[in-house]
């Protein structure tokens, strides 16, 4: 199978391999931090790659109509969404995507609602743009996370102006129900509060079906910026290409002007190219992905279980992504960090990042060949025995 085989990304200026001493501070440890893939892309999308290549020149390039057209297809196929060309907009990544939408759709000092622990871009996004961060933290229950509406509802009653949901969850790896989304957009409605839903792991779904929030707020009549991309899916984060789907037409416009105000362009060939062949020929690839994730995870499920049962391992419906509860070690933030990297010698998503909710928790990646994942686990065992 090709995703067992162990590729040699060190001395690539990977970030995740060539780069863990200047963030963790020393070069040995185990890396499962960063949130791409060990696995090359699809076949085909290094072939369209390639052909770029071999022709030799790299002027200025114009995004292709095609890749519109290949981009509503996946769309409707994989959500059962019909999205029209004219709510598309195509943005050099997520995290820049949403930054720009603050910008364009909201004042400084409005408030903006985050529910942590949650991806830690999120943080400084509404920090740097000088906008309010009002926090609403998920809610833990015997069943796991799930939204506090309550809280919700007490964000938004001070004046909220904007949530920005992550779906399915980073680091939670929940993929939320209906039901479960259907509050959210009720309460939205009530309080007159827009969504921005950075669904960028939407095609990465282990148990149970994603539902684009836009379609479920459609129905309160609350307006949805929904940013997706190719990225996580085919492991094309290096070439910053992805997309916001707009509800209103005249809000796709006022962007675009933003944009285009700012000198925001996607006009990479290699970026253009690589998503068009990943939308047109890539959904057999992406299952046999996902079949290989969810061996991964349950590898990790049941060697955590057998070998260091005071941690607990959160299984992911989405994401390949895994959050892992220490918290029964009883370590502060610091003291687990320091265990992780001088008892482990590993490189691991500290649950703090995610905001302080995520402290005694951490996050580790396994879109990599089994193997990768042993070692890691290996790691941690051994430091789980040195405690």
């Amino acid at each position: 199978m090709v995703f067992e085989n162990v590729i040699d990304r060190k001395k690539t200026n990977s970030m995740k391999w060539d780069f863990t001493a200047e963030r963790y501070g020393s070069s040995d440890l185990w890396p499962m931090w960063v949130a791409d893939m060990d696995f090359q892309a699809p076949r085909h999308v290094l072939d369209e790659m390639q052909k770029i290549v071999d022709h030799g020149v790299f002027g200025y390039h114009r995004r292709p109509e095609s890749l519109q057209e290949a981009t509503l297809a996946w769309i409707e196929k994989r959500f059962n969404w019909k999205v029209e060309k004219e709510q598309l907009a195509f943005t050099p990544g997520v995290v820049p995507a949403i930054s720009h939408l603050i910008q364009t759709f909201t004042e400084k000092g409005d408030g903006v609602i985050i529910q942590p622990p949650v991806y830690y871009p999120f943080y400084a996004l509404i920090d740097n743009n000088e906008r309010k961060m009002m926090k609403n933290p998920l809610k833990e229950t015997d069943e796991g996370f799930t939204f506090d509406l309550e809280n919700l509802e007490e964000q938004m009653k001070q004046g909220a102006k904007m949530l920005l949901l992550c779906s399915p969850h980073n680091p939670i790896g929940r993929v939320w129900e209906k039901e479960e989304l259907q509050g959210v957009a009720a309460l939205c409605k009530q309080y007159g509060v827009f969504v921005v839903s950075d669904e960028i792991h939407a095609d990465l779904i282990l148990e149970g079906t994603h539902t684009p929030f836009s379609t479920i707020a459609k129905e309160h009549g609350v307006e949805t910026m929904t940013c997706m991309a190719p990225s996580k899916t085919f492991n094309l984060a290096a070439l910053s290409l992805s997309y916001v789907v707009f509800d209103q037409v005249d809000s796709r416009k006022a962007y675009e002007k933003h944009l285009a105000d700012e000198f925001v362009e996607i006009n990479n060939p290699f970026a253009t190219a690589a998503a068009e062949a990943a939308y047109r020929e890539g959904e057999e690839w992406l299952e046999e992905l996902l079949a290989y994730l969810r061996g991964n995870v349950e590898y990790v499920k049941d060697y955590v279980e057998s070998n260091m049962p005071d941690l607990h391992v959160i299984k992911p419906q989405g994401t390949y992504l895994i959050w892992i509860d220490m918290r029964a070690l009883g370590l502060s933030a610091t003291e687990q960090q320091n265990w992780l990297r001088e008892e482990g010698r590993l490189a691991v998503s500290d649950g703090h990042i995610f905001g302080t909710e995520g402290a005694g928790f951490i996050r580790i990646n396994v879109a990599c060949p089994r193997a990768n994942v042993e070692e890691g686990l290996q790691r941690l065992y051994k430091a789980y025995q040195a405690l």
